[in-house]
């Protein structure tokens, strides 16, 4: 199938892809599934509501699959539900995300629930960026949910990224760690005009050497307003750490929310939080080597948020 250029767009900024790929892959755009590809190895098959798909990693399998979400017409608003069961031993890259054009008074928005299951042994990296844009005055709204359960040994990677453009959202997410199994959350958020981000993460050690890390990174401007909440349950020997850093900038507000909660005297949980402009001397430094201050704040808020 050919995607026209609008969505080739939306297609290549959440996803770098410059194509379809070979491989497993489910692409939808508009409340369909456009685009949808099984390996040998990997499994996409639809939910019996039809409300989105259920996919099926077989044992020490090796790969990189593609299920990101486009919407390019006004007013679409839907909720779709993915589940993802890794098997044992495999190892896997995940490239979702959700880009919304929306260019009408009607608000368009996409709630997206994937359940992982990530099997013994197995590594997941999973990687999900959203973006929005358009001129119209309707909102583009994204509320992910996700919930991951990790047995014995498996380890994961979450990298969720809002780009720019989301005019509300609501991010949760649920982990249960089994032994010796780690996870990693690495969020980064952008917001600027009178855009509102919630984010709610929750860590549930529950494994005997189990680890669990949650690292945040987020620029507010404007009259934005960000809540970031982080929760630790440690419910035997265990780590547990919560790092989360803002720059706040113009008139907007953060909330930084860490929560730890210790069940057992070898659980270890830490937290460190920071919220603070943008250093002066950055800024000097950069302007003198010729850049306008716009520019020095672009490059700076880039490469913190990287």
């Amino acid at each position: 199938m050919k995607f026209d250029n609008l969505s080739m767009e939306l297609l290549n900024t959440i996803t770098d892809l410059t194509q379809i790929p070979d491989g497993a892959v489910n692409i939808r755009v508009d409340g369909e599934s456009i685009v949808r590809n099984s390996s040998a190895q990997v499994t996409i098959t639809s939910r019996e509501d039809g409300r989105g798909f259920s996919l099926v990693v077989k044992p020490g399998t090796q790969e990189t699959i593609h299920v990101p979400v486009l919407i390019t017409q006004a007013g679409i608003q839907e909720t779709v539900y993915n589940t993802f069961n890794i098997g044992e031993n495999s190892d896997i890259t995940i490239i979702a995300g959700c880009g919304i054009h929306n260019p009408s008074h009607s608000d368009s928005k996409h709630d997206g629930v994937h359940e992982f299951v990530v099997g013994t042994g197995a590594r997941l990296r999973y990687v999900e960026k959203h973006m929005g844009q358009g001129s119209g005055q309707g909102k583009r709204i994204m509320n992910p949910t996700t919930r991951i359960t990790l047995h014995s040994g498996a380890s994961a990677e979450l990298e969720m990224t809002q780009i720019k453009g989301v005019d509300d959202t609501h991010r949760s997410t649920i982990a249960y760690i089994e032994d010796k199994a780690t996870l990693k959350i690495v969020e980064r958020l952008m917001t600027e005009g009178d855009q509102v981000a919630e984010s709610d993460v929750k860590l549930n050690i529950v494994g005997k050497g189990g680890s669990g890390q949650i690292i945040s990174r987020s620029v507010a401007r404007d009259t934005s307003v960000q809540v970031f909440r982080a929760s630790l349950l440690g419910q035997v020997e265990c780590n547990g750490h919560v790092e989360c850093d803002s720059i706040i900038m113009d008139k907007a507000r953060i909330s930084s929310i860490p929560e730890l909660v210790a069940e057992d005297s070898e659980a270890v949980l830490t937290h460190e939080a920071a919220i603070g402009k943008i250093a002066g001397e950055q800024l000097i430094k950069l302007m003198s080597l010729g850049l306008m201050e716009q520019e020095a704040v672009d490059i700076i808020i880039d490469g913190f948020l990287r």
